[in-house]
């Protein structure tokens, strides 16, 4: 440590001593990377001994998905082709009037049927009303009591004598 310290105090005793006429020896000073830090043991012996760091290997990198997409950029890259940088607001705003555009054609669609399904529609809806009435009739003479259904087993079967007698 001792010597890597004497060398920096004599470095900056050269650039004093230069005094203030060579500018460029001082801005060169600076530009001049120092290693402050000590090599590793490793990088001089060859110790077998030793364990020597790896590099670690990323799972991202060494996906198949993220080969192909970074392959895929680079392709569109030199075709020029590069994806837009939109800001978050620009594309919320673009997929909500895609999004309505959408809509509206699908409502004018609807405003265009024609005669043939509105008709239709109409004769299936009835259809629908007359089964929930169909429904509604079976439960109340499931609901009604004994004596009730009886009743009216009695007049249809005193209807279907006299229809009976009349033929």
């Amino acid at each position: 440590m001792g010597s890597t310290s004497g060398a920096a105090v004599s470095s900056w005793d050269n650039v004093q001593d230069d005094g203030p006429s060579e500018d460029t020896d001082l801005k060169e000073a600076y530009l001049i990377p120092r290693n402050i830090m000590a090599e590793p043991d490793y990088i001089e012996d060859d110790n077998p001994e030793l364990i020597r760091p790896q590099k670690l290997v990323n799972p991202v990198k060494t996906s198949r998905n993220h080969q192909d997409l970074h392959r895929e950029l680079l392709m569109n890259q030199k075709r020029g082709l590069a994806p837009q940088n939109k800001p978050e607001l620009q594309k919320v705003m673009e997929k909500r009037k895609r999004d309505q555009v959408i809509k509206q054609k699908e409502e004018e669609a609807q405003k265009k049927k024609s005669d043939l399904e509105i008709e239709l529609l109409k004769r299936q809806q009835k259809l629908e009303q007359l089964e929930l009435e169909k429904q509604k009739l079976q439960e109340e003479q499931e609901n009604a009591p004994e004596f009730v259904k009886v009743k009216g087993n009695l007049r249809r079967t005193g209807q279907e004598v006299a229809q009976a007698q009349e033929s």
